[in-house]
């Protein structure tokens, strides 16, 4: 197995904007076990996921809004670090109100680059879509220099943003990393959420629900477990040394008929499918090329597909309440 050596925080500050969330719960956990000082903002009266981190001194629960500049202000105050996990849309809705998508996340965005200017700090850390900033593939295994031609308004406006902190690096300096995600899971997610396939596709088996599958089933995707999502975003917080976007993924794809017989499989139990016309959103294949965060991270996916799904089975079975949630 690969041995990653990952920064250790020495009492350093980080703001995780969406730390309550799927992702966020993961690396506010890794973060803490590494000695950071983690404030994690989230939207008030959002459900926690996962164990409460409130007992530990190291941890600081800020609640505000991201569309305020004077929230956004405050929390990064005396930050070094920052992760930037917060979105107000989905892919498969952000063609209703791109308006709302753009004033909400793109201009939110540039108001946090601005103060991040102003606190001087180290590095921002941005978790954009590999699955929706590139479109239609040319090729695959799509890399990072692949054209980015996004058919919904969530990769357009996180192409956007990708642009402006490219440009605050240029302007003042910044430094910053850019994660293209491919379709993360794993413990935590939840099973009745409107996006996240394998969650939702696993949910529905171990409670014997029939799946919808829009098209045939034969959409290809790249799935990665949480756990290497997170020790990517751990490594991502060193110095960059050139290279500031990277995909971070499996490098293999999953069908969704092929998701639904590895779930069988682990769970033991057959699904029920129903096949609906496919939506025009949904390119038939996405698949990230992974070398580049190889070669400058030193970072490997360590979880297999199987494997992950697995251990969210597992899990779930463990924890019953997140088969309602």
């Amino acid at each position: 197995m690969l041995e990653i050596q990952f920064p250790l925080g020495e009492g350093r500050r980080c703001l995780v904007l969406g730390g309550r969330g799927f992702i966020g719960s993961h690396l506010v956990a890794a973060l803490l076990n590494r000695g950071f000082r983690v404030r994690c903002f989230e939207r008030p009266h959002v459900k926690p996921i996962g164990e409460s981190f409130l007992d530990n001194p190291n941890f600081e629960l800020y609640e505000g809004d991201f569309t305020s500049e004077a929230d956004v202000a405050e929390a990064l105050s005396e930050c070094d670090f920052c992760y930037h996990l917060v979105s107000t849309t989905l892919p498969k809705s952000s063609n209703s109100d791109p308006i709302f998508d753009v004033e909400s996340n793109v201009v939110g965005t540039i108001r946090l680059l601005n103060h991040a200017t102003k606190n001087h700090l180290q590095k921002i850390i941005f978790v954009s879509s590999g699955g929706t900033v590139y479109g239609p593939p040319v090729e695959v295994p799509i890399s990072e220099n692949h054209p980015t031609n996004p058919v919904c308004s969530y990769g357009i406006t996180k192409l956007a943003i990708e642009k402006y902190f490219s440009l605050f690096h240029d302007l003042y300096n910044l430094d910053y990393a850019v994660l293209r995600l491919a379709n993360p899971f794993g413990e935590g997610q939840r099973t009745l959420a409107s996006q996240g396939a394998v969650a939702v596709f696993l949910g529905k088996v171990l409670r014997g629900e029939p799946i919808e599958i829009w098209g045939d089933g034969s959409v290809v995707r790249d799935y990665i477990h949480v756990s290497d999502v997170v020790d990517a975003l751990l490594l991502s917080i060193a110095p960059s040394n050139g290279s500031h976007v990277f995909n971070i993924g499996s490098g293999c794809g999953h069908s969704l008929n092929e998701v639904l017989a590895t779930i069988e499989e682990v769970a033991r139990r057959r699904a029920t499918m129903r096949y609906s016309e496919a939506r025009a959103f949904d390119v038939p294949v996405n698949v990230l090329d992974i070398s580049k965060a190889q070669y400058s991270l030193g970072w490997s996916p360590q979880i297999s597909f199987f494997a992950g799904i697995d251990r969210f089975a597992r899990w779930l079975g463990e924890n019953n309440e997140f088969l309602k949630s």
